[in-house]
């Protein structure tokens, strides 16, 4: 059953009410009205009046009645709200429902449907409610009940009541059952003279000025009271956030003067990246993989992994790395950022993301890239390094390779991988390095394939790898018309790969041969049909096999 059917009508329907400003504050707001739409939650006509609408403050105001109109249509409306926007599209653009269904799935909700206690007054209002009562109090002076007077600022009265001063943080950290401001939290937990928690107080490792800066944390509005020398007083805060993390309140001149540090840099950060006025072709960034650098640091990062400057999103041959990561690869630079320095078809990063290529995730976001079960899960791929797709991975452990059991050579087993497991291509390399063979290609072919069986293995994987289009890999008599005509000696590597592992090969010659044989097939083929030169597949096996004479010499290594 699905969890909000655990939730009754009511407590759903407060919740909304709750956040029925927030969700109307939300920014891009057209795919989610077309979801209510399609969800009969708005008629047409209110709906194209909304999306007419061209100022914020409108628009904000025509989303609040859509919403209005769907509570007041009851539970059964509030529920099918809450179900809409729960579907994966409304969840990946919008994170304040991400946040939101979270704290209906967890519970964390009925701390904002639960009323306040109308008996107990608030402590900040304990002047007022008493200034109050003495200002309805009566005595009797003869027959007449005259209203008592509270004596004002020149009465020179000298019992009047010291007017309590507001403070300037209300206490909105809970600790140990204690409720602390910002700063007694700070000493409490040992950070007495840090006077900065704005950057010490963290949330997952997150300081709150970043949540802060991305809008999760709101400044609350301020009025000031002075006297006739213009000399500040008190602060009271009059209006809260409507965040999730409201309970944490910040003062908005405390960091006036930090927001206008930062903007200066962000000035100053843009002035040094390259003119992004200049017309671009997008097309060339709509790859799921992009190539990228940073000084002689280069690599591939892929759109799937991406989710901000932590997120290890970016392949190179031996590792995965973070943007942030990434930048400290280039000993060169020593305050490298990721956004300026890491350049994609000549672009930085910045571009990428200003232009929506690429997106950064909430500072709070649950989803797998932002909080992985196990942060060594990305460390590799996350499909087979030979065929290119899902499945049950068995992961490298000295590279970021990962292998479909059956796409290995050799073939793995249960038992093979409990331990730490390093793939063929880390063994070869491995092998290879500092070891000269003392002899030439022609005493190595003469050698036994039982000694250079891992050799061998190297090399058909790195056929496979590179054969994306299976040309060589399966049986072309079942796939190719009259092939068997015109090759009476078909070879393809599926059929290599089952004499490898049976041992039918004797010498590494015997091994070389049936590579040849493959590639000279596919040049007899395709000549014969007149496409030879042409033909992209006769192309493709012109390049493998010049691929497979390097390897050959690679992994021999002679001297």
């Amino acid at each position: 059953m699905d969890q909000l059917d655990f939730i009754t009508h009511e407590e759903l329907v407060v919740f909304f009410r709750r956040k029925k400003t927030e969700i109307s504050c939300i920014r891009e707001l057209h795919v989610f009205l077309m979801q209510l739409r399609d969800h009969d939650l708005v008629p047409e006509d209110l709906y194209k009046e909304v999306i007419k609408r061209k100022s914020k403050k409108t628009i904000q105001d025509g989303v609040y009645k859509i919403l209005d109109r769907v509570e007041k249509n009851g539970g059964v409306y509030v529920k099918e709200f809450w179900k809409c926007v729960s579907e994966d599209h409304i969840q990946q653009e919008y994170h304040v429902f991400r946040t939101l269904l979270r704290n209906l799935q967890d519970d964390s909700f009925k701390k904002h449907v639960k009323l306040p206690d109308a008996e107990k007054p608030l402590r900040n209002k304990d002047g007022e409610k008493e200034a109050q009562m003495k200002g309805t109090r009566k005595r009797k002076r003869g027959d007449e009940e005259i209203k008592e007077e509270e004596p004002g600022p020149s009465s020179g009265s000298s019992q009047k009541k010291a007017a309590k001063e507001p403070t300037f943080w209300e206490e909105c950290v809970l600790s140990e059952d204690q409720w602390f401001t910002p700063h007694e939290f700070e000493r409490f937990s040992g950070k007495g003279n840090s006077k900065n928690w704005k950057h010490s107080i963290r949330y997952r490792n997150t300081p709150l000025q970043n949540l802060l800066n991305e809008g999760h944390l709101q400044c609350p509005r301020t009025y000031r009271r002075y006297d006739q020398k213009k000399t500040r007083l008190a602060s009271s805060c009059v209006a809260e956030s409507s965040s999730p993390l409201s309970n944490v309140k910040i003062e908005e001149e405390d960091i006036k003067q930090e927001e206008e540090e930062e903007e200066e840099e962000d000035i100053k950060q843009e002035e040094e990246e390259e003119d992004d006025s200049k017309p671009v072709d997008l097309s060339k960034f709509q790859n799921f993989a992009l190539p990228v650098c940073c000084g002689s640091a280069s690599g591939t990062l892929y759109k799937s992994r991406f989710a901000g400057p932590s997120s290890k999103s970016i392949r190179t041959e031996e590792h995965w790395f973070s943007p942030e990561e990434f930048v400290k690869q280039e000993i060169t630079l020593t305050e490298g950022h990721w956004k300026k320095d890491i350049l994609c078809h000549g672009k930085t990063l910045n571009y990428l993301v200003k232009e929506k290529i690429l997106y950064i995730h909430s500072l709070l976001c649950y989803c797998r890239l932002c909080c992985p079960e196990n942060q060594q899960d990305h460390d590799n791929d996350d499909v087979c390094y030979i065929c290119n797709t899902w499945g049950n991975l068995v992961c490298c452990d000295g590279c970021p390779r990962a292998f479909h059991r059956d796409c290995h050579l050799p073939t793995l087993q249960e038992d093979e991988t409990e331990d730490t497991w390093r793939c063929t291509f880390c063994v070869q390399k491995k092998t290879n390095q500092g070891l000269r063979i003392k002899m030439n290609l022609t005493e190595a072919l003469q050698s036994p394939v039982s000694g250079n069986c891992r050799r061998c293995e190297y090399m058909l994987l790195r056929l496979y790898k590179e054969d994306t289009r299976r040309v060589f890999t399966d049986d072309p008599t079942t796939t190719v018309e009259k092939y068997s005509s015109m090759n009476p000696k078909p070879m393809w590597l599926n059929r290599m790969k089952t004499k490898l592992q049976n041992k039918e090969y004797k010498t590494m010659a015997e091994f070389v041969n049936d590579i040849i044989l493959i590639f000279n097939n596919c040049k007899i083929f395709n000549k014969a049909r007149g496409k030879f030169v042409a033909n992209e597949f006769g192309k493709m096996g012109a390049r493998l096999f010049n691929m497979f004479e390097e390897d050959l010499h690679t992994v021999f290594n002679f001297q």
